[in-house]
């Protein structure tokens, strides 16, 4: 098990920080590599790519935002609270070295994967200009640690709330045509990353990406995470994440990405209500037990003691009209 040690909302609570307990990931993780989580035995595998790890402490942290059914899951995870599994760290690490003046730019929960990439780069001699994004102010994220890690931060929202109003794009080209960029690394949403890779292509500046496509095993077993590059096809879990910018079929990508949109956003909805039906309103954006459907429940164990079946079953059976079944925090908190 994996305990979370800490853990904040940002972004109007669309986005969740956990600092977790894995001091052996911790060790060998690099800038640009992946883990691989699951909630519960019969939770999904979701990859995220660390946002920073603490080997003194043997923490990682990862930022995500909450778009279905599994990231519901984990949000609702508290601190104490444990991810079964915790896989990683997977994928190649990003390629580090001098080579002068370095655009990252970031837009949403890209900024997370960005910020030990900058870091890194910053602290490998490099002159680091950082530009990051989101809709609107509020949800902005890691904008001091991103100050932190670059010589020169520049903030984007697109109703200009905040900073430059408009793209980080747009202000990504005027840098380049203020100096001598030899590098950009870009990481956001898929048609930002696009559109990035469009504009550096013009300026034959050299630039990197990291992909984010549907992934299941992270080992390259499953080919589940294929992406065409150069017009070859690659596993964004062994041969990425980070790929030649210039050379992603970003359309294709997409096409993929849409795959489950319909059933993600089915069991989304399912999971959500059944929990509110359950459990009420959230306290502190963490959902506790509200009602027992049992005399015979005890809060710190997963089993039904009226009939010994597991939560998940019991669950499931509640489902089908068996409402003597106990629904306990553990089929959400493992």
């Amino acid at each position: 098990m994996f305990k979370i040690v800490r853990r904040e909302e940002m972004a109007e609570g669309t986005v969740i920080l956990n600092e977790i307990e894995a001091p052996l990931i911790a060790q060998k993780a690099k800038p640009g590599q992946f883990v691989i989580l699951k909630a519960n035995e019969e939770g999904e595998r979701i990859p995220l790519t660390m946002a920073d790890t603490d080997v003194e402490k043997g923490t990682i942290t990862i930022i995500y935002m909450v778009v279905g059914k599994s990231t519901a899951i984990f949000k609702d995870l508290a601190v104490g609270d444990a991810y079964q599994d915790v896989i990683g760290p997977l994928g190649k690490a990003t390629h580090i070295e001098k080579v002068g003046k370095v655009v990252c730019v970031g837009g949403g929960t890209g900024v997370a994967v960005l910020h030990p990439i900058t870091r890194a780069l910053k602290e490998a001699g490099n002159d680091v200009t950082c530009i990051i994004g989101a809709s609107n102010k509020d949800l902005l994220i890691l904008e001091k640690e991103m100050d932190a890690a670059s010589h020169d931060l520049r903030v984007c929202t697109d109703d200009g709330s905040y900073g430059h109003h408009g793209f980080v794009t747009e202000v990504m080209q005027a840098v380049i045509e203020a100096g001598d960029v030899k590098l950009v690394v870009g990481i956001g949403p898929v048609p930002m990353m696009k559109a990035l890779s469009g504009i550096t292509q013009k300026y034959d500046v050299p630039t990197m990406v990291s992909l984010n496509p549907i992934m299941v095993d992270g080992t390259g077993m499953c080919g589940g995470c294929r992406v065409s590059v150069g017009g070859e096809t690659k596993f964004a879990c062994v041969d990425g994440p980070e790929f030649d910018g210039h050379k992603v079929d970003y359309d294709e990508l997409m096409l993929r990405l849409q795959a489950y949109l319909e059933e993600e956003r089915r069991c989304h909805e399912e999971y959500c209500t059944i929990r509110d039906a359950q459990y009420g309103p959230p306290r502190n954006g963490i959902f506790w037990p509200g009602v027992a459907f049992s005399p015979f429940c005890d809060p710190r164990h997963s089993a039904c003691y009226a009939c010994g079946l597991k939560s998940a079953q019991a669950f499931r059976l509640r489902l089908t009209g068996y409402a003597g079944h106990v629904l306990r925090t553990e089929i959400y908190h493992p």
